[in-house]
C-alpha cells in the first residue's frame, strides 16, 4: 500500500491508551486498539516519537533517538517473563483520567527496575542468550545510551540537592572529564554504573521485544504504523553527548545557535525550542551515517515516517543561543537534497510524509516535490481569516498526493477549536459544510474523508467528539501537556461502524485484499496457552520464553 491508494487512519500516541498502570503501554489495550482500527476499516495507526522522555514529558524532547520509552513497557508481560508476578500487586493506578507523570515515573519506574533486576537473576540460558544477542546487535547506540542514562541519574540526584543548580545538563553540570568522554573517565563510570547499565539494557530489550509483537499484530491485520522523526534532538541527550562534533557547539560544549521557528499561524511570537543545530559539514563527511542509522532504527518500529518540521531539511531557523526570543534569528541552509538521495541509496525506497506546515518557502516546496513526499493539510486552517492561507488548506484545493488531518497533536480538538472561534468563523464553517450532521468534529472527519487527499487522518479525540480538555499539547507551554488518556469505554461509542461506513462510501478501502487477517487478540491466544488471572482487573499476558 502506498500513498497513491485512498486510505485513512487514526492518530493516538500509545501513552494515551487506557491502562491499569497510570500510562498507556504495549499490553492488552494496545492490541485492543488495533482490533478497533480493523473494525473501523482503518489502514493506519499514527503515533508520536517513541523515545524516552525527560523534562516536560514531551516525546519530541527525548534523551535518545534510538531507544524506546521504558514507561511504555507492559509490566504484566514483563513480570511473567521475569518470574516476578508478586511485584505487580503493589502497583496502583492513581485513579485519574490524565497521566500523572510524577506518580508513574516514581511507581512504575521503580517496578520496571525491580523487574529488570529479577530478569537478570532468573533468566533462563536461552533468554539470557537472546538478551546478549540484542545488546551486541544494538551496541553502537545502546552502550552510549545506557551509560548516559546512568550518569545522568547520578548527577540529577546531586543537582536536586544543590540549591545553586538550575541546569543539570551533561554539558553544564557533569564533571569535565566525563562530559568530554575522556577514555579514563568513560572506563571509571562504566564500572561504577555497571548495575544500572544492565538494568537499562534489559528495559530496552523488553521494549523492543514487546513493540515487535505489537507491530507484527498490526501488520498481520492490515494496519500500518506511521511514526515521527523530529528533525532536531535534545541538547541533554545521549545523541549529542556521544557525538558533539556533529552539532554546532562551541569549545565549551555550549550551542552556538538553537532551533526554533519565526512567528507563524501556530504562534504569533514564534517558538524557541532550544535544540542544538547540526554541523551539516561534519555529517556530510561520513555520508550522513548518523541519519542513516536513525532512519533504519525508526523503520524497525513503524512502516511510514512523518518528517516533523520538514522545512528544516531545506533551511533551519537559527536563533543565537544567547537570544531569549525566537524573533531574533536567521535561516541557515540544510543539505536536505543530499540527505534524501543518500537515504534512498542506503535504505532503498522509504515512505515519508513531509510535515510542511509553518513558513513554507519555494525551496521547501521544491525539495518535497523533487523527492515525491506527500505534504500535509490541516482542516482547521481552512477557515483562517487570512485568505491566502485559507485557500491552501481548503479541501477542494488538495493534490491527491496529500495527507489531510482534522488536526494534529499540536492543535485544539475540532470541538475545542470551533467553540473558541468568532461567530463569523463559525458561520463560515457551517456554510462551507452545508448539511451538518450536528457534530462539528464528525463534519470535519467527513470533509477529510471525502476530500481528494489520498490519506486522511483524524486524532482519536475528534473521533470521540471531545472538547479541549482532551487536547494533547499546546505548543510553547510546559505543564499540562501529553497527559490525556483514552476512556476505557471508547469501543462502546459506536464510532467504529460509523468510520467503517465512511471508509466504504469514500473508497478508502486499502485494507481490502489483506491476507492472514487474524481474529482479535490472537497475540494472546498464541503466546498464552494458559492465561493466569492476577486480579479481577488484570490478566497476565505470558511472555515467550
Amino acid at each position: 500500500m502506498r500513498f497513491s491508494q485512498r486510505a485513512s487512519g487514526i492518530l493516538l500516541h500509545p501513552t494515551s491508551l487506557p491502562s491499569d498502570h497510570g500510562i498507556g503501554d504495549l499490553g492488552r489495550e494496545a492490541f485492543r486498539f488495533i482490533d478497533y482500527l480493523v473494525e473501523s476499516s482503518q489502514s493506519y495507526w499514527q503515533i508520536l516519537p517513541l523515545g524516552p522522555t525527560s523534562y516536560g514529558n514531551s516525546p519530541y524532547a527525548s534523551v535518545s533517538t534510538f531507544a524506546g520509552n521504558p514507561l511504555l513497557i507492559d509490566v504484566e508481560q514483563f513480570a511473567v517473563g521475569a518470574r516476578a508476578e508478586d511485584l505487580l500487586e503493589s502497583v496502583v493506578d492513581p485513579g485519574t483520567n490524565d497521566i500523572d507523570y510524577d506518580h508513574v515515573i516514581e511507581v512504575k519506574g521503580s517496578l520496571l527496575r525491580q523487574l529488570a533486576s529479577r530478569f537478570l537473576e532468573t533468566a533462563t540460558p536461552p533468554r539470557r542468550a537472546e538478551f546478549e544477542q540484542f545488546c551486541d546487535h544494538h551496541r553502537r547506540w545502546l552502550d552510549d545510551y545506557t551509560l548516559f542514562v546512568a550518569i545522568k541519574a547520578y548527577f540529577d540526584r546531586q543537582a536536586s540537592d544543590d540549591a545553586n543548580c538550575s541546569n543539570s545538563a551533561w554539558n553544564v553540570y557533569w564533571d569535565t572529564e566525563i562530559a568530554r568522554r575522556q577514555p579514563s573517565a568513560m572506563a571509571t563510570w562504566t564500572r561504577r554504573c555497571e548495575c544500572e547499565i544492565q538494568i537499562e539494557k534489559v528495559l530496552q530489550f523488553h521494549f523492543f521485544e514487546q513493540w515487535r509483537r505489537l507491530k507484527s499484530y498490526a501488520n498481520e491485520r492490515g494496519v500500518r504504523l506511521i511514526g515521527d522523526v523530529p528533525i532536531f534532538v535534545a541538547l541533554d541527550s545521549a545523541d549529542v553527548w556521544a557525538a558533539p562534533h556533529q552539532f554546532l557547539l562551541d569549545a565549551d560544549l555550549q550551542p552556538q545557535f538553537v532551533a526554533g521557528v519565526p512567528p507563524d499561524y501556530f504562534s504569533s511570537t514564534g517558538q524557541r525550542w532550544g535544540n542544538p543545530l547540526y554541523d551539516w559539514d561534519a555529517m556530510r563527511d561520513d555520508g550522513f551515517d548518523w541519519w542513516m542509522r536513525r532512519f533504519a532504527a525508526t523503520l524497525q518500529f513503524v512502516d511510514v515516517v512523518r518528517l516533523d518540521h520538514f522545512r528544516g531539511f531545506s533551511s533551519c531557523w537559527a536563533i543565537p543561543a544567547g537570544e531569549p526570543l525566537a524573533t531574533q534569528g536567521q535561516w541557515l541552509d540544510s543539505p536536505g537534497d543530499e540527505l534524501f538521495l543518500r537515504l534512498k541509496q542506503v535504505l532503498g525506497p522509504v515512505e515519508l510524509i513531509a510535515e510542511d506546515l509553518g513558513v513554507i518557502t519555494d525551496d521547501v516546496e521544491q525539495l518535497r516535490q523533487d523527492h515525491h513526499f506527500p505534504g500535509m493539510r490541516i482542516l482547521q486552517f481552512a477557515f483562517d481569516e487570512n485568505e491566502t492561507r485559507r485557500e491552501h488548506f481548503l479541501p477542494q484545493n488538495y493534490d491527491p498526493h496529500t495527507v489531510v488531518y482534522t488536526g494534529t497533536h499540536d492543535n485544539s480538538t475540532v470541538h475545542g477549536w470551533f467553540t473558541n472561534q468568532s461567530e463569523t468563523v463559525q458561520q463560515n464553517v457551517l456554510q462551507f459544510i452545508g448539511e451538518s450532521c450536528g457534530d462539528v468534529a464528525w463534519d470535519f472527519i467527513r470533509l477529510a474523508m471525502h476530500s481528494s487527499a489520498n490519506t486522511a487522518i483524524a486524532p482519536m479525540q475528534d473521533v470521540l467528539s471531545l472538547n479541549d480538555e482532551a487536547r494533547l499539547n499546546l505548543p510553547g507551554t510546559i505543564g499540562a501537556n501529553w497527559r490525556w488518556r483514552l476512556p476505557c469505554n471508547y469501543t462502546a461509542s459506536g464510532t467504529a461502524s460509523k468510520l467503517a461506513d465512511l471508509v466504504s462510501c469514500t473508497h478508502r478501502n486499502s485494507q481490502s485484499g489483506q491476507s492472514d487477517v487474524r481474529p482479535p487478540h490472537s497475540h494472546y491466544q498464541t503466546i498464552n496457552t494458559e492465561p493466569k488471572l492476577l486480579s479481577s482487573k488484570r490478566l497476565v499476558n505470558v511472555e515467550a520464553t
